[in-house]
């Protein structure tokens, strides 16, 4: 099938609700309860995922459950190992397993995944976090599912109950920040926040909506509950908190009951939402336009300063006319006019001396000027802020 038909007839689809979606899979969703992946459970969220593809929606998967496909595919039953090495060990072998089974369900749909194994350094590296944007945000320009997880094999805080990090809820909160994401779902087996643990005590209620994390939320969220995964509550609500402070809404529901995905992605009240503390424009260009992390300006021609005005796309090399000051892939930096007028500002995909090599040529020429490239533009419209 051609991709680029397929993304041309999505793209008159898109219906109401939130448009861009990063979704957290839990261990105790993906194997229902068991020691094992639940194939039929998998089969019914990957066809909600596939609805929201062909409305033109765009999704993240974060996704649990490489540990617990590990044990099944080696036979083991050992609930009481608990060792570091042992659990990366089957993270290695259950990794593969859980993207095969992603694969083969999601090709039914005849919808292509990718695989990203992501970790705290690889998003707190500037350069680290810069590609990690891009590349997900160009899988899905063509029409992918990215299907995200920590990399275990290297990174333990996840396995060994890190909260600070190490879990995916916390992962998903930073992806969604990562990628700019109208809405977080964290989908597991608990319905959402309750005023009390609905386990112990029947008189709890399912709070609808948090309009702000306090500690009375952080009170009801209690510590973390499951033996099977690594996340709770707990870790769901510094997830919530991070991930509303970067403008993403958040949703905590239940991911077994029938087309909750679908009806969540279309703004219908389910489980617990969390409101944004903040509108994209205030935490994200409010920041750029702020100018604290400067650390250069490009100076563009007056048809690139035109088409910037006027919200046409990226800065592409060919605009560019000059830099000042050294500044390196990653930075913040001012964009220019001929007159020194500050026009916009934005995050660079190339240093200043790269950007002196390749300034007033074609995307094309990039490759082979410097001997690698970053991507055809210089500044991309995604991380740009015109004033």
């Amino acid at each position: 099938m051609d991709k680029t038909k397929v993304r041309q007839s999505r793209s008159s689809k898109t219906g109401a609700g939130y448009r861009r979606l990063v979704i957290k899979f839990g261990t105790n969703l993906l194997t229902g309860g068991t020691r094992h992946l639940d194939l039929q459970m998998m089969a019914s969220l990957v066809e909600q995922v596939a609805r929201l593809y062909q409305e033109a929606r765009e999704v993240i998967i974060v996704s649990s459950g490489a540990i617990a496909a590990g044990r099944e595919k080696l036979g083991l039953d050992d609930r009481n190992r608990r060792d570091i090495p042992f659990k990366q060990t089957l993270a290695a072998v259950g990794q593969s397993c859980l993207m095969h089974t992603y694969e083969k369900l999601f090709g039914k749909h005849d919808i292509v995944v990718a695989q990203a194994l992501l970790t705290k350094r690889d998003l707190s590296h500037r350069a680290g976090y810069l590609n990690g944007r891009n590349t997900l945000l160009s899988l899905l320009d063509l029409g992918v599912v990215p299907i995200i997880n920590e990399n275990d094999v290297v990174a333990t805080d996840e396995i060994k109950g890190d909260v600070v990090f190490g879990d995916n809820d916390n992962l998903s909160a930073m992806v969604a920040n990562l990628v700019d994401a109208d809405l977080l779902m964290l989908l597991s087996d608990v319905a959402g926040l309750y005023t009390a643990d609905p386990r112990v005590n029947p008189k709890a209620e399912l709070v609808k909506t948090v309009k702000r994390i306090d500690a009375d939320i952080e009170e009801m969220a209690g510590g973390a509950g499951s033996t099977r995964g690594t996340g709770g509550m707990a870790t769901k609500i510094q997830a919530a908190r991070l991930a509303t402070s970067s403008a993403v809404a958040v949703v905590i529901a239940d991911g077994s009951l029938p087309g909750v995905i679908t009806e969540l992605a279309q703004g219908k009240s389910i489980g617990t939402l969390f409101l944004p503390k903040t509108t994209r424009l205030e935490s994200r260009k409010r920041w750029m336009v702020s100018r604290l992390s400067s650390r250069g300006k490009i100076i563009v021609d007056d048809g690139a300063a035109a088409a910037l005005r006027q919200g046409r796309g990226s800065l592409l090399p060919a605009g560019v006319r000059g830099t000042e000051r050294d500044f390196q892939r990653g930075d913040l930096v001012d964009i220019v006019d001929l007159a020194g007028n500050r026009i916009a500002c934005g995050i660079s995909n190339y240093s200043s001396n790269d950007i002196q090599t390749i300034e007033g040529t074609h995307s094309d020429e990039i490759a082979s000027l410097l001997g690698y490239e970053y991507g055809a533009e210089v500044v991309h419209r995604n991380n740009l802020a015109v004033l």
